[in-house]
């Protein structure tokens, strides 16, 4: 086991968008940092990504090597190494140190975290392996290569199940398909507050029954839907937002506060944490879970940090916490 330490202005936990556009805001102020990347993201699923001018449609993999070859060929002063974090921990007088599963530490003045969620599947047979092909979260990332669907489902459990929260995301798949399928699982009183909700039209109608399993099927994003009673109903995909947590040690580890939905509570604008010097981006601290979202906080976070930064060497205090 290793206890080699490398010490740097800023470590950045997480290789995704959010991490590389925090590692490119503290290039510009020719800051040093190290991206900490376990190689770990959420939409490792994704046959491509999207709402990223230029990069629309392309492969995640190609948008994080290209970002990430074009930063490390441009500053010297930014590194890139995969490895997982296992342990964090602040330092005093200040800075933090991070050991990662090799046993090397990586100490620095700020952290930036920028290592995303874990999503909390629903305990229904078949979800997690139709999450990402035919179960989507963000209707803006996927979806409109389904359009002209016959139907498509939302599911109406978990952290969709209250009638405001289900329209919302079956009012955005209505743009895909002729009819939405609102699955309410047996939740007699869901099922009045949506059907009141739901005034007039005719596109929406309401499933009750219980979802017994859900299972991926071949052509394109298609999904069949078995109900308690065997009925199994075809759906060109269903939309559902589960439940997160922020990935790895570090919300235990370094006492950070977290949202009522679980996520790090991270302050615009720069998005500092409640711990002085450690900055949340991305996933981890945002409603907003896609990729536009990682890439605005992250070059925030990497501006805040940097800002601390420069009034700290000189003796003084930064106009921003």
């Amino acid at each position: 086991m290793s206890t080699e330490t490398s010490n740097f202005d800023v470590l950045i936990v997480g290789g995704g968008a959010a991490g590389l556009s925090a590692a490119l805001s503290l290039a510009r102020q020719n800051h040093s940092s190290v991206i900490l990347d376990s190689k770990t993201y959420r939409n490792d699923k994704a046959s491509f990504m999207h709402l990223i001018p230029g990069f629309d449609h392309v492969k995640p993999s190609e948008y994080r090597d290209k970002a990430l070859g074009n930063i490390l060929a441009n500053y010297p002063q930014i590194t890139s190494h995969n490895v997982t974090i296992v342990k964090a921990e602040g330092l005093k007088p200040g800075g933090f140190a991070l050991t990662d599963e090799a046993g090397k530490i990586w100490s620095g003045k700020k952290l930036i975290l920028a290592n995303g969620v874990e999503d909390i599947f629903l305990e229904i047979e078949g979800y997690a392996q139709a999450w990402g092909t035919g179960i989507f979260h963000c209707l803006f990332c996927k979806g409109y290569e389904e359009k002209g669907a016959d139907s498509v489902g939302v599911l109406a459990i978990g952290g969709l199940s209250s009638a405001p929260s289900a329209l919302h995301v079956a009012r955005q798949a209505a743009a895909f398909s002729k009819s939405i399928t609102i699955y309410t699982n047996g939740s007699d009183d869901l099922v009045k507050e949506v059907s009141t909700a739901i005034g007039e039209t005719s596109k929406f109608k309401i499933e009750n029954r219980k979802v017994a399993s859900i299972s991926k099927l071949e052509s394109n994003a298609q999904v069949s839907i078995k109900l308690e009673d065997g009925t199994c109903l075809v759906e060109g995909f269903l939309a559902h937002t589960p439940e997160t947590k922020p990935r790895g040690c570090f919300v235990k580890d370094l006492g950070l506060e977290q949202t009522p939905k679980s996520d790090i509570k991270a302050d615009p604008p720069f998005y500092q944490t409640n711990v002085p010097g450690v900055f949340a981006a991305g996933d981890n601290s945002g409603m907003l879970k896609n990729v536009p979202n990682a890439i605005f906080s992250g070059s925030l976070a990497g501006m805040g940090a940097s800002i601390q930064l420069s009034a700290e060497s000189l003796g003084q205090k930064s106009l921003f916490g």
